[in-house]
């Protein structure tokens, strides 16, 4: 049965840390605040913009993506995703998950007979040549995933996973091997599928790319290797509906969303660190690390003059970055708000064998878990965090569970639209990234894109 995760934000607070939120401060201003940006994501769900926060009820897709994810299942051995940025993140945060590691090194029985899933989101050539070079084409699915159809580095991928197929295959069942992720009524994508009669699921028109983790761009490559899709969906639904609210002391989403507004904009800490204590979730960390950052950081104008915005997030594991972040956690700049991931119930453990009885460094071991060690270095270096004065909080999971991994994911992106409001942007846009986009379109002779004039490498500045 699923549970709620927790949200511990007491080392945020000023009766435990220095210069932490001041309790007043909270149920005051800080309140208020919140009941202005929960009224403006309002406002916004009202005028259709936020179709996130709808998909935990799109039964119909649902139903769809799991239709189509059963036959695809009995008929390949290799699933392969091809989708960058929210395209590809959210499929590999939902992979590592709830498939936990290894899963394509498993057998057939062990995998119940699920097909292997690779998730290729860089178009390195490389790793897709190898990629290809390891799977048989009449036994292989691509699922390519691009909204607009027209993404440089996943249509490249595609172009050339088509004339691969081609090669392996009978011309007329390769169209077979592919299903499209995309548009439901425009864009390449859609124009090929139409014109070649390619399976497609569609990307609702107001869902981003980085908000459509639980959209057919996720849903799809984690159903076809058997996740519950109806845990992971009703999580997502019960996160939604706890963050209803206006109330900020009853709201998950809009708590961390205040507090970490506030460690930027008041306590000069805009750098967030996401940490989880299992490696199952440092794709989340990962994931998260795109919806934080493409979603606020953003230049606007106050009273005609440019400002620029956001903070920046950063990806970490423990217990593993305790040895190589930690110092400058605790002792460089107070720069830093750190959020930490913690899994009661790790699902497998193992216990550490009594040994060397002789040796204290060792000896202390003996007796305890795995599982026991990282939850007590977890404890440890938030307290230690603590000490130093370098405020931290915890999210607490009870299990990583498709229903938990839903309510965290929820949890997240309306966070993220709460923190929106409160910077006074958009988290919806990103035109940041167009300018790269276009040079790239000019620079590889894209029909009607203009050839950028490029500066000439000035030799004195080469090595």
């Amino acid at each position: 049965m699923m549970e709620r995760i927790r949200f511990d934000f007491g080392n945020l607070m000023a009766s435990n840390v220095d210069g932490g939120v001041d309790a007043s401060v909270l149920a005051g201003l800080l309140a208020d605040r919140f009941k202005d940006a929960h009224g403006s994501v309002m406002a916004r769900r009202e005028q259709g913009d936020l179709g996130f926060l709808d998909l935990p009820y799109a039964s119909d897709t649902a139903s769809r993506v799991s239709e189509l994810a059963d036959g695809f299942a009995q008929w390949f051995e290799d699933v392969v995703v091809l989708g960058i940025g929210g395209s590809g993140l959210g499929a590999i945060a939902l992979k590592e998950a709830l498939l936990g590691p290894f899963w394509n090194a498993m057998s057939d029985e062990e995998r119940d007979h699920f097909p292997r899933l690779h998730v290729i989101d860089n178009p390195d050539p490389h790793t897709f040549s190898r990629l290809l070079d390891r799977l048989e084409p009449g036994r292989t699915l691509f699922n390519v995933v691009s909204k607009s159809g027209a993404t440089a580095e996943t249509m490249a991928q595609y172009l050339v996973a088509r004339a691969w197929i081609e090669a392996g295959v009978e011309e007329e069942k390769a169209r077979g091997h592919f299903l499209f992720t995309t548009d439901p009524a425009s864009g390449v994508l859609r124009q090929i599928g139409d014109a070649e009669d390619v399976l497609m699921l569609p990307v609702p028109p107001n869902v981003g790319g980085r908000f459509s983790v639980l959209s057919p761009v996720g849903l799809f490559p984690a159903a076809v290797c058997g996740a519950a899709l109806d845990e992971l969906l009703a999580g997502a639904a019960d996160m939604e509906q706890r963050c209803q609210t206006d109330h900020l002391t009853e709201n998950p989403a809009g708590m961390l969303a205040t507090l970490l507004h506030q460690a930027d904009v008041t306590s000069g800490r805009p750098i967030h660190v996401l940490m989880p204590y299992v490696d199952r979730l440092r794709p989340v960390a990962l994931w998260f690390q795109q919806l934080w950052a493409e979603s606020l950081g953003k230049s606007v104008l106050v009273t005609g003059e440019e400002h620029h915005t956001g903070p920046t997030p950063l990806a970490a594991l423990g217990a593993r970055d305790q040895h190589s972040l930690l110092q400058l956690l605790m002792e460089g700049p107070h720069d830093k708000i750190v959020l930490f991931v913690d899994v009661d119930d790790p699902g497998v453990d193992m216990e550490i064998p009594p040994r060397h009885p002789g040796i204290p460094a060792l000896a202390y071991l003996g007796g305890h878990s795995m599982g026991h060690l990282l939850a007590t270095e977890r404890a440890a270096t938030a307290e230690a965090l603590r000490r130093e004065g370098r405020p931290n909080a915890t999210l607490h999971l009870p299990r990583i569970g498709a229903g938990e991994l839903g309510q965290l994911l929820m949890l997240f992106q309306i966070a993220t639209v709460y923190a929106g409001a409160m910077y006074g942007i958009d988290p919806l846009d990103q035109p940041g990234v167009e300018l790269s986009k276009r040079l790239t379109y000019g620079l590889m002779g894209r029909e009607g894109s203009e050839i950028p004039e490029m500066p000439e490498h000035d030799a004195r500045y080469v090595l």
